[in-house]
């Protein structure tokens, strides 16, 4: 399977374009937070506006931008959002106000939300469906080796020559993403059923787009549950992650740099499971996803535990706990993901990731939120374990009832969906 994708040019392409634009997103918000945190002096509640003006769109408009990437030409709805948000990012080299940071963060916000779809729905155009399950490890990898490389690199650079050269670095990853992208092949031929076809050319409104998407996941129960258990797994995760930094002050004897290690093995549990995934892809989707649900459980609860004992050694424990979490999340994310990529025909992909991208945004603005709420009002270390038992409990209720949806996924899995024909650049 692997050796398919490494001779399929347009998938190697595709994601050439996400590594540099990911490592260039990474860049940026470093050194954004640098600029607006030490630079400006921003309050805590200014800082944390940073990370919503970028969720925020997505949050809201995923579904929306969902229906624009399967309307519209999705190579030139990812190169337009290349090319706009490097001319943003430009701007930031020159802000002199806490409020432009804010309103080209929200723009770019936007954009980002309209090219996640359109590169999940080039991508189902791109790669065939028994090859999925391989290149959607391959993207996870990529994402959590950004998510390594992309912070250190920005703290070097920052530190070396200041956050405009790093905001001109960044500007150029997305002209060189834009660039890679222009390579791809423009449009597929789709195979569709002829009632679909008239469906769309009797009533090809927005609204009834937006109520497809909705409609298809809700019909098919697999999927539903799985983006339930997805999104309700994230906030729970989140509500704990995001407090991580908190937990480590309880420690008596913690290196300062902790932190930074926690996330790190967290990036390299991620990337070495979706390189497992990608060498084994004929799993049970299901068995792993809840597997991924205990694994991230047990690690945050082991955490909390091992912090209240005040355990020595924790630049030992705590990373290796990290990349348990890391690793266990992938086994949530990448399996769920490829299974709605091979079920989704690819006209309604975007619409479909639209949605997903729409409830897993949420939860990550929720969680945060919610997490240092609980925190304050009973304490850190119970917050890491009661929201680690909960996902203990979610894990062990669906896998003793996986079976009522498991043969509805099977089924539709094995049926022909609309797949691209042909190519034509």
């Amino acid at each position: 399977m692997k050796s398919k994708l490494m001779k399929n040019k347009s998938y190697l392409t595709l994601m050439g374009a996400q590594a540099i634009s990911s490592i260039g997103d990474w860049l940026s918000i470093v050194a954004i937070i640098t600029l607006v945190g030490l630079k400006w002096n921003a309050s805590p509640f200014e800082v944390s506006l940073i990370i919503l003006c970028l969720a925020l769109p997505m949050a809201f408009l995923g579904p929306v931008a969902g229906i624009v990437a399967d309307r519209f030409n999705r190579k030139m709805l990812m190169i337009t959002s290349d090319v706009v948000r490097a001319g943003l990012i430009l701007i930031l080299t020159v802000a002199n106000t806490i409020w432009i940071v804010y309103i080209c963060l929200f723009t770019i916000g936007i954009f980002s939300s309209i090219f996640i779809p359109a590169k999940n729905g080039k991508l189902k155009e791109l790669v065939k469906d028994e090859d999925m399950k391989s290149a959607m490890s391959i993207t996870s990898m990529i994402d959590s080796s950004t998510k390594v490389l992309g912070p250190l690199l920005s703290g070097l650079l920052v530190t070396a020559f200041g956050a405009k050269i790093v905001f001109l670095l960044d500007s150029a990853t997305f002209i060189v993403s834009a660039i890679l992208i222009a390579f791809l092949p423009k449009t597929v031929k789709l195979i569709k059923d002829n009632d679909i076809e008239e469906d769309h050319k009797a009533d090809n409104s927005f609204k009834r787009e937006l109520i497809e998407g909705f409609s298809f996941i809700k019909s098919k129960t697999y999927m539903l549950v799985g983006l339930t258990i997805l999104g309700l797994s994230l906030l729970i995760l989140q509500l704990s992650d995001s407090q991580i930094i908190v937990l480590i002050r309880e420690l008596s004897e913690a290196s300062p740099d902790l932190f930074g290690y926690i996330v790190t093995a967290a990036g390299l549990g991620m990337f070495f499971a979706g390189l497992l995934l990608a060498n084994k892809p004929n799993y049970n989707t299901f068995i792993l996803i809840f597997a991924g649900v205990f694994g991230i459980g047990f690690s945050f609860g082991m955490m909390g535990v091992l912090t209240n004992f005040d355990l020595n050694y924790s630049a030992i424990w705590a990373p290796l706990l990290g990349f348990s979490g890391g690793f266990s999340a992938s086994l949530i994310f990448i399996p769920f993901q490829a299974t709605v990529q091979i079920d989704t025909p690819v006209h309604m992909t975007g619409r479909v990731f639209g949605v997903i991208n729409s409830v897993t945004t949420t939860a990550t603005i929720i969680g945060p939120l919610l997490g240092g709420w609980l925190a304050t009002v009973i304490g850190i270390i119970p917050t890491f374990v009661i929201t680690a038992s909960l996902l203990i409990i979610v894990a062990i209720a669906g896998l003793l009832t996986r079976s009522k949806f498991e043969e509805e996924m099977n089924d539709v899995s094995e049926s022909k969906q609309g797949a691209p024909e042909t190519a034509t650049s």
